[in-house]
């Protein structure tokens, strides 16, 4: 069956439901696609290793750069409202190539955490009901409710976007909740393991720990693929962890179309959700560094189980595992959403297969490009538990994550200064929020990137180069045949006007 043109999609009212999600739902959204309970599961031993205790000081830093990339964000959404998001912005600021391939980083970094968070999300659901090792290391029974997870999330986000918000309100509320009460008792546990200090959040006492410290020898993926690194670059690596920690709140610009007052609320969920998020990232490191000792934090398989275990042994720190389950449902479910929304946007404009442009004519969501994602992501999923090379990419694909994060976000920090390159000397305020921060944050990112490439492992750097490199080939089939996606940008598309 052919695909359906642009005209015939318009025509049938082929669009997104739309007025569905309000700002307390929309920041609910960019809480629950950073996944602050996962993230800290996933990523903290990384960070431990890369910048010792601390960690709250490399947080902070890359919380105050990814702040900027928020501002550009939001003020990008007050242009244009469209699924695609940094697709289009990109595009419009800066050139449809440079838009095609940061929508397609975004794609092929949201498809490979969902590969590889499956896993987990399997784990964690059998570590609930039983403590047999055997069961729960089963490569049989983990791919089998890893699937059933990601199969019964996708179902979800297929229903309707209406249906996914109630969720994840349940899920981000309930995951907070727990997380912030192990923080609380930590800081009131005794004795500490180490004793709060301020020094954790100088950048020059950092610098002088990865000095004197190797940066990336570590048994988790995640480090694996990093090769020994010192100093600024070792900061630097942190840098990234920073990025993978904070990646995430940005579904809720992909979700502006099906936003009430999607111009500003989008945008500015995406603020809230973010202050949230930094809130419990800083909270939750110093509450581990104040508990932990530096083996485990250096060395541990499942850093916040461990944190529960010595704040409340028994049954009751098992409620720290539902944390990190439900914020791990809730970022493979954001993952999800961002993914076919950007490919939705794609077939829309034809830069895709056309039919990825499709909605549901009942739950108006992305039918089709929900469809190949599930069977794209299902396929190596089983593939790589049964497979070890498959399995292998898919690690190096977490390193790699960063650099496909760092390469997109430096763009839409960069775009936002082209579109209101007009109004940047106006006043402080906008030469502050719309010139200066997100200009900041797009330079500090591109660092990032030059320094850590170097510092991947050979297979990483495949994975994370390679895999942005093969949107060429979409890009050079659909450029070919015609899509306007790819027409000269005209000054009005590169121009924004400020209110």
């Amino acid at each position: 069956m052919a695909s359906p043109t642009h005209e015939e999609i318009e025509n049938e009212g082929n669009s997104l439901a739309s007025n569905v999600l309000g700002l307390f739902e929309s920041s609910i959204m960019g809480i629950a696609g950073s996944a602050p309970a996962y993230s800290i599961a996933a990523t903290t031993v990384t960070l431990a290793i890369a910048v010792g205790l601390f960690g709250p000081g490399e947080l902070l830093y890359s919380g105050i750069a990814m702040f900027g990339v928020v501002l550009a964000f939001h003020y990008m959404g007050k242009v244009k409202q469209n699924a695609g998001a940094t697709y289009v912005w990109v595009r419009n600021a800066l050139h449809p190539i440079l838009g095609y391939l940061a929508g397609w980083s975004l794609v092929t970094a949201s498809i490979i955490f969902g590969l590889v968070s499956t896993l987990p999300a399997s784990t964690g659901l059998l570590s609930l009901f039983t403590n047999n090792q055997a069961t729960i290391s089963n490569t049989h029974w983990t791919t089998l409710v890893g699937a059933l997870i990601f199969i019964f999330m996708v179902a979800i986000i297929a229903y309707g976007i209406e249906f996914t918000a109630k969720a994840q309100v349940v899920m981000t509320v309930v995951e907070l909740g727990l997380l912030w009460l192990f923080d609380v008792i930590a800081i009131f546990h005794h004795p500490h393991t180490h004793h709060f200090s301020w020094g954790w959040f100088s950048f020059t006492q950092i610098k002088a720990y990865s000095n004197d410290s190797a940066a990336a020898a570590s048994s988790t993926p995640f480090a694996s693929h990093y090769v020994v690194a010192h100093g600024l670059s070792a900061i630097l690596i942190g840098a990234v962890s920073g990025a993978f920690f904070y990646w995430g709140w940005d579904v809720t610009a992909n979700l502006n179309e099906e936003t009430k007052n999607g111009k500003d609320d989008a945008g500015r969920g995406g603020i809230f959700g973010i202050f949230f998020v930094f809130a419990t990232f800083l909270l939750t490191i110093v509450a581990l560094n104040m508990v932990l000792s530096d083996v485990t934090l250096h060395n541990s398989s499942s850093i916040l189980s461990d944190f529960a275990a010595v704040l409340i042994p028994g049954w009751f720190g098992k409620f720290i595992i539902v944390s990190v389950l439900l914020s791990t449902v809730a970022t493979i479910e954001t993952q999800m959403i961002q993914v076919t929304r950007t490919l939705f946007s794609m077939g829309r404009d034809f830069t895709m297969p056309g039919a990825f442009g499709q909605v549901h004519k009942k739950f108006r969501t992305p039918w089709n490009a929900t469809l190949f994602t599930t069977f794209f992501v299902l396929v190596f999923f089983v593939g790589s538990q049964f497979i070890k090379k498959v399995n292998d990419i898919a690690q190096a694909g977490v390193a790699a994550i960063g650099i496909q994060i760092c390469f997109y976000y430096a763009l839409a920090a960069i775009s936002v200064l082209v579109l209101y390159r007009h109004y940047l000397l106006r006043d402080i305020k906008t030469f502050l929020l719309v010139g200066l921060w997100p200009a900041l944050s797009g330079l500090f990112l591109i660092a990032v990137l030059v320094k850590v490439i170097p510092t991947l492992s050979h297979l990483a750097l495949w994975v994370g180069v390679g895999t942005v490199v093969i949107g060429v080939v979409p890009m050079a089939i659909f450029w070919r045949q015609g899509s306007s996606y790819f027409h000269k940008v005209t000054k009005e598309e590169r121009r924004a006007q400020l209110d």
